[in-house]
């Protein structure tokens, strides 16, 4: 079962910008991690409880469903509740804050973000999970 150690990282983009979607792939694939992207609130939703994910980055301001409630809806979910959900937003107020926290949100990342910031968090959930 050793082989399986280095099985790809999976996360999970819901981003209606198409610049970000692209930047956020290329920045973090890269063999041992595997992004998928999608583009509103109900694709990721779908696509969350359909595949499993490591690591989801959610947008706040999505078309269809915001973020925030399909934040609300995973962390609700016992099948995605323990997957760790960031909300990657240029929503930088204290109020947009705390309503992901309310909603179940890990974290927050604020746009425009700096590509370590997100490096360093992939490689933090990784060795976490290695280490489990």
């Amino acid at each position: 079962m050793a082989g399986h150690a280095q099985a790809p990282f999976h996360i999970l983009l819901v981003e209606d910008e198409p610049v970000i979607r692209e930047l956020v792939r290329s920045m973090l694939s890269d063999g041992a991690v595997d992004v998928v992207c999608a583009a509103h609130g109900l694709e990721g939703l779908k696509l969350a409880r359909t595949q499993p994910f490591h690591l989801i980055l959610m947008d706040v301001v999505l078309p269809q469903l915001d973020g925030i409630s399909v934040c609300r809806i995973l962390k609700s979910d016992p099948a995605t509740a323990k997957v760790p959900l960031y909300m990657l937003t240029a929503k930088a107020k204290k109020a947009d804050v705390e309503s992901a926290t309310q909603a179940g949100a890990d974290g927050y990342i604020h746009k425009p973000f700096r590509g370590a910031e997100l490096m360093d968090l992939v490689e933090r959930l990784r060795a976490a999970r290695t280490d489990a």
